[in-house]
């Protein structure tokens, strides 16, 4: 099938055009002016995912406010031993009667301190351990969506993107919520609980202090509005940037070797910098502008801090307050700001998440395959036979109220071969697409054993289909693992048994490793014709009713073409088999050879009979051996 998925060319609307980036003058300029289309829904749709673990929030956020207050309560106790040693070294320094310094008081509160900021600690333990749980099961979640619904996509959905985009949104988008997810959302319940407590304590020292402090609250959350509101713009553009940017690198670096056959490496290393530079500018301006408010929230925080020190220092030499009050008031006012100023970088964070989140959206909400059928509605009749194929009136188009094919009409007898001729962008390689239903047709209907195709599983249908194509595709493994690919559960002698019928056998085993050789992720450690082998080794130990062959020994010797063209004459044998010929001196022996043009079959017969009509297919053929410059055959 992923053979098939790099066959298919329909139309792509400008694949690379998310390299230069969105409209715009000159550097700087080129970030798309836009937020999340939909925040609050984005955001609702988030957190739908946490109302499964509704009882692990629940514990998150109890050992989160465990945590805080006995946090909280510490600088209290602190002040208590401050005063307490004041008062003795003071009273000494006076030369008060009986003036000492309580130490085992002091000791006392020193020992409540440590358990307060154990239990503290155990606490805040706790929270992160099942907050990590929560974060990491929600993205699982994410994840499998994401995976079950790329498997729903049709082919067009993919044809039209860059792997690196949808690689990005898979990867880099949902690592972003993880994170968030898994950090800021404690941090923001903290926060929070922070807050609250900080200035109940506050209250209970002091209201007139508590109000100086509170008085730089308007002029804080003033700060974050507008720092979060410019910074959204930026994180938006950034993801997308990043997206482009995998999709570039991932297409430049598969094709490293046709970049540099061509000489395109300036063209390469060109778009690479416009993406680079987009990347650069909205991270930077992104980084920037929500770096700004730690520095604005330490400054607007120290002028409530000098304030609080002034004012404070006056009401202790008046004695409205102990000095071990004005102490912990000082030490709350620096946990009032801290919390703030955790806020204002989780509202950012959460700026940047909830685009990554819309992103993931986008791709769950993509239009899916027509859903298929639970199980095969019609049964084969008794009057079809296995590997015939009927196209009746059929229609398609890869846009909507643009046909390429307006009215197809095939009928093809089990056993015969078929052979697909016509020039570059005729429509050979989108019948197969269509055959297989990696489109959906827009009219008509196609047959296959007597059974419309859209009665059957798809599972069903591909099961039938064996595929060789000039693009061979392999994956990551070894030799035995690719061509075992072709049939679940085959041993080890139907793997070698198709190897030699493929005339891969003798150049597997001279390699050191044997059938455990290992392939490369571009399978390049072997030579094209040694990848064509194995691929055609795969086809015939899946034993289909239909094969489909792209030219399939495009890439070997002369001598290994006449070895595979007998292994394929054998395989062929009994099997209906369309072949998308480009070298016509393959498919003269053909039962009946489709000569296409613009979407519509122009001619049928056998080569004979198109040679003796002198019409398009004549001058096909014989263009290839006159060397006229002739439409092409391929």
């Amino acid at each position: 099938m992923s053979e098939q998925n790099k066959a298919a060319k329909p139309p792509q609307g400008g694949r690379h055009g998310g390299f230069g980036g969105g409209p715009g003058g000159g550097p700087g300029m080129r970030m798309p002016a836009e937020k999340a289309k939909d925040f609050k829904g984005t955001l609702r749709r988030l957190v739908r995912y946490l109302r499964p673990r509704q009882v692990q929030l629940i514990i998150v956020f109890v050992m989160a406010i465990a945590s805080t207050v006995f946090s909280i309560f510490s600088p209290k106790v602190m002040g208590k031993a401050t005063t307490k040693l004041f008062e003795g070294a003071y009273g000494k320094m006076m030369g008060v009667a009986g003036a000492e310094i309580d130490f085992g008081y002091v000791n006392n509160i020193l020992i409540i301190l440590a358990g307060l900021y154990l239990f503290s600690a155990l606490f805040s333990y706790i929270q992160q351990y099942v907050m990590a749980g929560v974060a990491q099961k929600v993205v699982y979640d994410m994840r499998e969506q994401i995976n079950s619904k790329l498997e729903r996509l049709p082919l067009k959905y993919f044809d039209s993107r860059t792997h690196g985009e949808i690689l990005s949104r898979a990867t880099n988008d949902v690592d972003n919520i993880s994170t968030t997810l898994q950090q800021s959302l404690t941090q923001l319940i903290t926060s929070i609980v922070t807050i609250v407590g900080v200035i109940v304590m506050m209250l209970t020292i002091s209201p007139w202090l508590t109000l100086i402090t509170i008085v730089t609250l308007p002029l804080s959350f003033v700060v974050i509005m507008l720092i979060t509101k410019r910074s959204q713009t930026y994180f938006v553009g950034q993801q997308r940037s990043l997206g482009q940017l995998n999709g570039h690198v991932e297409e430049m670096y598969t094709g490293h070797r046709i970049i540099k056959a061509f000489g395109r490496e300036k063209n390469s290393l060109k778009d690479f910098n416009a993406i680079n530079e987009d990347l650069y500018n909205s991270g930077w301006r992104s980084q920037f502008i929500s770096g700004i408010i730690m520095p604005l929230m330490m400054f607007i925080g120290n002028l409530g801090y000098v304030l609080v020190c002034v004012v404070g220092g006056i009401f202790v030499t008046k004695k409205v307050i102990d000095v071990g009050d004005i102490q912990a008031f000082i030490q709350y006012s620096r946990q009032f700001t801290m919390p703030i100023t955790q806020t204002a970088n989780i509202a950012n964070i959460i700026q940047s998440t909830i685009a990554s989140a819309e992103r993931v959206f986008e791709l769950l909400d993509e239009e899916e395959e027509v859903p298929e059928v639970a199980a095969t509605l019609a049964k084969r009749s008794a009057a079809a036979e296995e590997g015939s194929v009927e196209f009746r009136h059929v229609q398609f188009g890869y846009k909507p109220g643009e046909l390429l094919i307006e009215d197809m009409n095939i009928e093809v007898s089990p056993g015969q071969t078929i052979a697909i001729v016509g020039p570059t962008g005729a429509g050979k390689t989108t019948l197969i697409n269509l055959l297989m239903r990696f489109y959906e047709i827009s009219g008509g209907e196609i047959v296959i054993d007597g059974v419309n195709i859209t009665d059957m599983k798809r599972s069903e249908l591909r099961s039938k289909f064996g595929m060789v194509l000039q693009d061979t595709w392999l994956f990551n493994g070894t030799i035995r693992d690719n061509i075992a690919y072709g049939r679940e559960g085959a041993t080890e002698a139907d793997v070698v048994r198709a190897a030699k019928a493929a005339h891969a056998d003798h150049f597997i085993r001279t390699l050191p490793l044997g059938y455990d050789t290992i392939l490369n992720e571009e399978a390049s450690n072997i030579s094209q014709g040694q990848k064509q082998l194995l691929t055609i080794a795969r086809a015939i130990l899946a034993d289909p009713s239909i094969l489909i062959l792209d030219e399939a020994t495009s890439s070997v010797d002369t001598r290994t073409e006449v070895q595979i063209q007998k292994a394929m004459n054998t395989l062929m044998h009994g099997r209906t088999s369309f072949v998308i010929a480009h070298r016509l001196s393959t498919i003269r022996d053909a039962d009946l050879i489709l000569v296409m043009n613009q979407g519509s079959v122009i001619e049928k017969g056998t080569h004979v009979e198109l040679l003796e009509a002198g019409g398009f297919y004549a001058d096909l053929y014989n263009s290839q051996f006159s060397g006229d410059d002739l439409p092409d055959a391929g």
